[in-house]
């Protein structure tokens, strides 16, 4: 997917200046003057993974009232905020609602190519994550209701005795579940069996939404 930063900034030059300072550095960038154009732009960008730099006060609808609709419309996008006017009270409250970062002008032009880098680090580490755990759930679904009774067990640590014990069934029959198991779902080691039991419980645990628009 295509990786964007948009920059909303009601000012032009400082628009042009994000542009090419991160154009620079190898980002692609969409720059727009108010946070309705950028909500307006929703729709079209479903096919991009984005980073959104976006200046607090602004005509009309303001940055901070465009980060309250994105997370109402479930947008998780990595947001770094920008501000000619610091705000600790602010900046807090930003952060605490998922904003990469806070920086006041003028601020530090490696900081803030380091902070997208860091952003869209970020959404790759998380897409891993997501398709990681969409092959584990597809790996455990090749098993039998009893075979993922032995697998929950295998994964808290009992022995082959206990399982047995557990299920009331023979130790050579849980072997053989054992075997089953490590042979459907792909795995060489225990280890690897442990990882993708692993990355199954974890993509449940997952938040929802994503820097995808």
């Amino acid at each position: 997917m295509i990786e964007m930063v948009y920059v909303v900034d009601d000012d032009e030059a400082v628009r042009d200046s994000l542009r090419w300072l991160l154009e620079a550095n190898g980002f692609r960038v969409t720059s727009l003057e108010s946070a309705e154009r950028f909500l307006a732009s929703l729709p079209k960008l479903s096919n991009q993974i984005a980073c959104l730099i976006l200046d607090v006060r602004m005509p009309g609808m303001t940055g901070t009232e465009l980060h309250e609709e994105l997370l109402e419309r479930g947008h998780r996008i990595p947001l770094i905020f920008i501000t000619g006017h610091g705000n600790v009270p602010l900046a807090v409250d930003s952060m605490k609602k998922g904003a990469v970062d806070f920086l006041e002008k003028p601020f530090n032009d490696e900081q803030l190519c380091a902070l997208v880098a860091k952003a869209f680090q970020q959404l790759r580490d998380d897409e891993e994550k997501t398709h990681g755990a969409k092959r584990a759930k597809e790996l455990l679904a090749r098993l039998t209701p009893r075979e993922q009774q032995v697998l929950e067990r295998i994964v808290y640590g009992r022995l082959n005795k206990q399982i047995a014990d557990d299920l009331n069934i023979s130790i050579k029959t849980v072997e053989a579940h054992r075997a089953n198991i490590m042979d459907k779902i792909e795995a060489r080691t225990m280890a690897d069996l442990m990882k993708t039991a692993l990355a199954a419980s974890e993509g449940d645990a997952q938040p929802g939404g994503s820097g995808t628009l």
